[in-house]
């Protein structure tokens, strides 16, 4: 079978336009000083700007406001947004709010697109996505201990959240929450819908995380209390028990997406590695010139063009195939690529020394935010034994005492298995 990563010159145009408008444009709010007020004016004039360009929101239908491109086109749009925290938001397609877009775009009623997916698509409303618990396992969700209990024609919420993303300045939260407890366990959980005014919802703090003063104006990871809170039955998302499966429809684009956009970030520490290997000089010649750096130089090369074509071969089997047919394929880039970006960001810094080590280069902050990588939308490990196990599926149990190219059995099957015409090759002679 053949693999096609091509895409139309006219789109190739609109990639050229992206990475000079990051470029330009976004790279420099990162050091922008202004209170919440002004930043966001400026960011506004950038969302307008991508709105003329028809590149807002893009991971969504045109009948939505995107522009319908597949998952291969999506990355390669991320991979460009990678680069700075903030492109993400100026291009409409930041977390949780592109997930929660999407899951209220397939999954929602009408009622709940007019409510919340529009005004969210407008930039009106901000989304939280509340799944994670401090009392259990974040990687296995079969454990959530949240519930929602229909009393009438309100759910009754109650749990305790953590790692709830933007939770406090979101104007709403989708709650995942068991509603059947005596289901099968994928069958117990289902998402809610919960305004963020909604009495007995007490948004605690933004946990303090490594990713520090990255996480500006509110942005964060909230921890999230509900005690009692009453909620309307039909703010329901889908169906009771459907929880799972929604959230894997959510977690497969969003995965490549992640992906994607680490190696936007990992090109960035590695275009910062050249040029200060071009530029220091150490025991008489430049950083460049020694050897270590040349292989730290090739093997992050070799390591970011083999995560870009997993990348890209998973969402095209999405395209093609559809989000069950690329599990294998999303579970490999998810570990894999977490780690090119940790040890690019990381051979960056030592190139740089206490430089790269100080706040004085995104480096620092760059390397704190990479760590997250390796867990969040599910630890390495779970993603390693996915794989494992669907790999292991397509092989059987050699017969036998020995294994199946164990040489001295092969020699006496070859000897049999050609023994006549060894014994006419003997007999001609």
């Amino acid at each position: 079978m053949s693999w096609d990563f091509s895409t139309e010159p006219e789109f190739e145009k609109k990639l050229e336009w992206m990475r000079e408008f990051v470029r330009d444009e976004v790279y420099p709010l990162e050091v922008l000083e202004a209170d919440e007020r002004g930043f966001m004016r400026v960011i506004r004039s950038l969302q307008d700007e991508v709105k003329r360009q028809h590149l807002w929101a893009t991971h969504l239908p045109p009948e939505l406001g995107g522009q319908g491109y597949g998952q291969v086109k999506l990355g390669l749009m991320h991979e460009i947004e990678g680069a700075s925290i903030w492109a993400p938001i100026v291009f409409g397609n930041q977390a949780p709010d592109s997930g929660n877009s999407e899951v209220l775009a397939n999954f929602g009623t009408q009622a709940q697109k007019d409510r919340w997916l529009y005004p969210l698509l407008d930039g009106r409303l901000r989304s939280a996505f509340s799944m994670t618990e401090p009392f259990t396992a974040g990687s296995d969700p079969t454990l959530l201990s949240s519930t929602a209990r229909l009393e009438g024609d309100e759910w009754v919420i109650n749990g305790h959240k953590w790692f709830t993303s933007n939770g406090m300045i979101a104007d709403f939260l989708i709650a995942m929450l068991v509603t059947e407890p005596d289901a099968g366990p994928y069958e117990r959980a289902s998402m809610i819908i919960v305004p963020s005014d909604a009495p007995g919802l007490k948004r605690l703090r933004n946990i303090p995380t490594m990713a520090g003063e990255s996480e500006r104006f509110g942005y964060g990871h909230a921890e999230i209390l509900y005690e009692d809170v009453r909620v309307p039955a039909s703010n329901l998302v889908g169906k009771r028990g459907q929880g799972f499966l929604i959230a894997q429809a959510r977690l497969g684009p969003g995965r490549i997406h992640h992906c994607m956009r680490w190696l936007g970030l990992a090109r960035r520490a590695f275009d910062m590695m050249c040029e200060r290997a071009l530029q220091r000089e150490a025991f008489g010649k430049k950083l460049a010139s020694h050897e270590t750096v040349q292989n730290w130089i090739a093997d992050s090369a070799a390591e970011m063009s083999a995560a870009r074509l997993m990348t890209l071969h998973a969402a095209w089997v999405i395209d093609t195939q559809g989000a069950a047919a690329a599990r294998k394929e999303i579970s490999l880039i998810k570990f894999f690529g977490a780690r090119v970006l940790h040890d690019v960001i990381d051979r960056a810094v030592q190139i740089h020394g206490s430089l790269g080590y100080s706040g004085d280069m995104p480096l620092e902050d760059m390397y704190r935010m990479a760590r997250g990588a390796r867990f969040y939308d599910g630890p390495d490990e779970v993603h390693r034994v996915s794989v494992a196990r669907q790999i292991l599926s397509g092989y059987k149990e050699p017969q036998g005492k020995w294994p199946r190219e164990h040489i001295p059995t092969r020699r006496e099957s070859a000897r049999r298995k050609f023994a006549a015409l060894l014994e006419a090759a003997t007999t001609d002679v």
